[in-house]
C-alpha cells in the first residue's frame, strides 16, 4: 500500500495510529462512521479556515453539525473566518476538500476538544482510498496547535 511519505515521516515515531486501505470511497462523516462501525464523533474531518489571507487547519468531530464562525473566530482572536474555497484549499494544502490529512499541513490547527473523548479518531490522509486512525494526543503532538475548541 502507497502512502503519503510524508505522512509516514510525520508519524513515525509514534505507534497510536495505522492506515487503513478503504475499499470504497468514504464522502461523509456518516460514511467513514457506517463504514467502520464506530461513532460519528470519532470521524475527524480537516477542513481550511481563512482570515484576511491567512489560513488555519481545524479538525473537527463528525458529531458537530457544522461549524460555528462566530466562536472560530473568537477562539482565534479575529473578527471574521470563512471557509476557504475548494480553489484555494487546493492551492494552499495541495489537497482536494475531502481528502486533506489530518497532520502534515503547514498550518496552524485548532482542535475540537469533543476528539479526545476517544481513544482513536479517523480522518484524511492525503489519499482518497485511505483514512488515518490516530489517538488524539498524537494528532494533537503531530500538528502545530494554537487553540482547542468546546
Amino acid at each position: 500500500m502507497e502512502v503519503n511519505i510524508n505522512l509516514l515521516e510525520i508519524l513515525a515515531p509514534y505507534q497510536d495510529f495505522e492506515i487503513i486501505l478503504n475499499d470504497k470511497p468514504i464522502r461523509s462523516a456518516q460514511d467513514g462512521a457506517t463504514y467502520f462501525q464506530i461513532e460519528i464523533g470519532q470521524t475527524a474531518p480537516t477542513l481550511i479556515l481563512e482570515e484576511d489571507n491567512k489560513y488555519f487547519a481545524v479538525i473537527v468531530s463528525g458529531r458537530r453539525n457544522g461549524l460555528d464562525m462566530e466562536e472560530m473566530a473568537r477562539v482565534l482572536g479575529c473578527h471574521k473566518v470563512k471557509l476557504a474555497k475548494p480553489n484555494k484549499v487546493k492551492e494552499i494544502t495541495g489537497y482536494k476538500v475531502g481528502t486533506i490529512p489530518l497532520v502534515g499541513l503547514s498550518l496552524p490547527c485548532i482542535l475540537d476538544k469533543q476528539l479526545f473523548g476517544y481513544d482513536f479518531v479517523y480522518g484524511g490522509t492525503g489519499e482518497v482510498d485511505k483514512t488515518l486512525k490516530i489517538a488524539p494526543a498524537v494528532l494533537e503532538m503531530v500538528n502545530q496547535v494554537i487553540a482547542k475548541f468546546d
